[in-house]
């Protein structure tokens, strides 16, 4: 069962103004359905905007942040935050509180971050959805290449196939409900 769901998502606000009101809007739709928001503990960008969106609709929200980015004063004053000293511990400490992972619209870390949970998925590290909230078609690059990836032999479609992927949040976290584990990678060998 999901109880907290790790958003990956920009440090910046991008080029459309819909990836704010997205961030917004997912960060509410996890507040609405009782939904602990892990994110990267900043205050900037759609990072900033997705956590205050969830704590203005009551929610609970848990920042992870390197100190470095504390230092520089981008951490989130209203969140409860996870100090780490890097980017690494950033990731493990946000993989070990999320029962779900979504990806928004970002950068490279959002990329680095996505691909990780993918990455621990197949091999059973990780057995949780992963989610790509896909605005203004931001994400079809992206499913393009993991299609690349299935047609050459690089990928089982299993693991394509078990990406939930939607342009709304409410839909996308309906859909944890029943999404079903494609498995260990190197089980079946």
């Amino acid at each position: 069962m999901v109880s907290s769901v790790a958003v990956y998502c920009g440090s910046s606000h991008g080029t459309h103004p819909e990836y704010t009101t997205a961030a917004r809007a997912m960060g509410t739709a996890l507040a609405r359905s009782g939904l602990t928001l892990v994110y990267g503990g900043g205050n900037v960008g759609l990072m900033g905007e997705v956590a205050d969106a969830c704590l203005d609709a009551g929610g609970e929200v848990h920042g992870v942040i390197p100190k470095q980015l504390v230092d520089k004063e981008m951490a989130h004053p209203r969140v409860t935050l996870h100090v780490v000293d890097t980017m690494a511990q950033r990731k493990t400490k946000m993989e070990e509180l999320a029962d779900a992972f979504v990806a928004m619209p970002g950068g490279m870390g959002t990329m680095e971050e996505l691909t990780e949970v993918l990455t621990m998925q197949q091999l059973g590290h990780i057995s949780a959805p992963v989610a790509l909230l896909d605005v203004r078609g931001f994400w079809n690059p992206w499913c393009e290449m993991m299609d690349t990836m299935v047609s050459r032999g690089f990928l089982n479609g299993k693991y394509a196939n078990a990406m939930i992927i939607s342009e709304e949040p409410e839909d996308l976290l309906k859909q944890f409900s029943t999404w079903v584990n494609p498995g260990d990678k190197w089980a079946e060998v």
